[in-house]
């Protein structure tokens, strides 16, 4: 009865995970040779674990990647892409995240660029950062209507705070000149304060142009290009091409029975 009532307040506390270990060794029992503090070290060690979990989760789903299996561990490092494994696992440090660096992937369509931003981006929640994947149409987009609801300003301050930003598929669509003062808007928020991840179709020295030129255009690369690491993928055979060759090999296993 008095380890029901415990149970009890320790859930209106929201101790979940001390209610887990303490249900377990009340069915399974623990070694009678713990010390009341050795007892409690791993109680609080269950609820750290517990809230790590959940809020490695929270981060996950926040993301809101496209590509679910985006990780480091599935990259292709295959010779002719230009992608080096060395670069990678430095990264993996996030050391760039802290001292809030960018990074630009370029290539053509299929060589990968959106999987390698979402993998590393999947790679910093995993790490306790919050990320957000957004699709540079959705984002232009989302600020035109912001403009118009009202909530211009809340959604730059949101963006502002997410630690890494995805903006995949950059000079995809046109580009009009609200548009590349709200893009400003964006990038000045996060100079310095955040850290961006750009994937393009366009070469880099093409971006001026894209953004229209003149002062604009300069203040956008000057802060996005002030401290990057860069990736120029190549392929001479789309990676879309592996996988769905990938699928049809498993559609005709699974329907042959194997």
């Amino acid at each position: 009865m008095l380890l029901a009532q415990t149970l009890e307040k320790l859930t209106q506390m929201k101790l979940y995970g001390i209610v887990k270990g303490l249900e377990t060794y009340d069915k399974d029992g623990q070694p009678s040779d713990l010390s009341f503090s050795d007892r409690l070290t791993l109680l609080v060690d269950q609820e750290w674990t517990h809230r790590e979990n959940k809020k490695i989760k929270r981060l996950l789903q926040g993301g809101q990647f496209k590509e679910k299996h985006a990780c480091l561990e599935a990259l292709d490092y295959r010779a002719s892409r230009g992608l080096r494994k060395s670069v990678i696992l430095e990264l993996a440090e996030n050391d760039w995240i802290k001292k809030h660096q960018n990074i630009i992937i370029t290539g053509p369509a299929g060589a990968g660029k959106s999987f390698l931003a979402q993998a590393l981006g999947n790679h910093a929640a995993r790490h306790g950062f919050s990320v957000s994947y957004l699709r540079m149409p959705k984002v232009l987009f989302s600020l035109v209507t912001a403009r118009a609801d009202g909530s211009y300003l809340t959604y730059l301050k949101k963006l502002m705070k997410t630690q890494v930003v995805i903006l995949d598929d950059w000079g995809v669509s046109t580009i009009g000149e609200q548009e590349r003062q709200d893009l400003l808007e964006v990038i000045e928020d996060r100079h310095k304060v955040g850290s961006t991840i750009l994937t393009s179709q366009l070469p880099v020295a093409a971006w001026h142009q894209y953004l229209g030129g003149g002062i604009v255009a300069e203040s956008i690369l000057d802060r996005l290009l002030h401290s990057i690491h860069r990736f120029e993928l190549d392929s001479k055979d789309s990676l879309r091409k592996d996988d769905k060759l990938s699928s049809e090999i498993l559609t005709q296993d699974g329907q042959s029975g194997k």
